[in-house]
């Protein structure tokens, strides 16, 4: 059963989905630009077998605030004071694209809160040529304020987010779409060179990996959390 509730982080209302043995390890899942917590219904049952699975709304997305207020190290900020308020001394961590860009600032600056780290089709903090993104029509499930705001950032990380992957000391699967992702393939390799206990494999159904292969994405990202590896703890930075 899914239960979704809220938490206060710092004065902003985050929503979450919760699912699995509440005395389970605790997997939480960070979503891509403009999705929410919903986004993860097709593999979240099977990560919740074993996992207390926690499903976020990042702030501007789905049923958490809307602040006007966004930046990548606000989102990251928010995510840290959610495990803070949940009591989550550390944690297993999958983010998707953006969210992934979210999980590996956080594992960088704090790596002794996470324990495995998954990016799924993340791109590595380089430099890229910037694009304006048109707003879609209609009534949205996100703050389009929010989508200029992190676009900047990822057209321009700051540079020390590349340098810092060398300080995330989770072991970290870096999934990538392949050829038919437009997120490019060299840069998430880069990401799994540069992380100390990075690898890479590569499931090719484009971007959206966990939309159009759950059934193989859960068996991975299964098989890599539940090594003999993820009982001993997290080398030490």
């Amino acid at each position: 059963m899914v239960d979704h509730r809220s938490v206060d982080v710092g004065g902003i209302r985050l929503a979450y989905q919760v699912s699995g043995p509440p005395d389970a390890p605790p997997l939480v899942l960070i979503h891509a630009l403009g999705e929410d917590a919903s986004d993860w219904e097709q593999v979240a049952p099977a990560l919740a077998r074993s996992r207390r699975v926690y499903a976020l709304d990042l702030r501007g997305h789905g049923r958490s605030d809307w602040p006007g207020d966004y930046s990548l190290e606000l989102m990251r900020a928010d995510v840290l004071r959610f495990l803070d308020a949940l009591g989550l001394d550390r944690v297993d961590l999958i983010g998707h694209s953006l969210g992934g860009i979210v999980a590996y600032l956080l594992a960088q600056d704090h790596p002794q809160r996470v324990s495995r780290l998954v990016l799924e089709d993340a791109p590595v903090p380089r430099p890229r040529e910037p694009s304006t993104p048109a707003r879609p029509d209609g009534a949205l499930t996100f703050d389009w304020e929010m989508v200029p705001a992190v676009r900047r950032q990822i057209d321009q990380p700051d540079p020390g987010w590349l340098e810092r992957l060398s300080q995330i000391t989770a072991e970290t699967l870096v999934l990538a779409g392949g050829p038919r992702s437009h997120v490019p393939q060299d840069g998430v390799a880069e990401l799994a060179r540069r992380i100390p206990g990075g690898h890479m494999a590569t499931i090719p159904v484009g971007h959206l990996i966990h939309h159009a292969a759950p059934k193989t994405f859960t068996e991975v990202v299964a098989a890599f959390l539940l090594t003999e590896e993820n009982i001993r703890p997290a080398r030490q930075p």
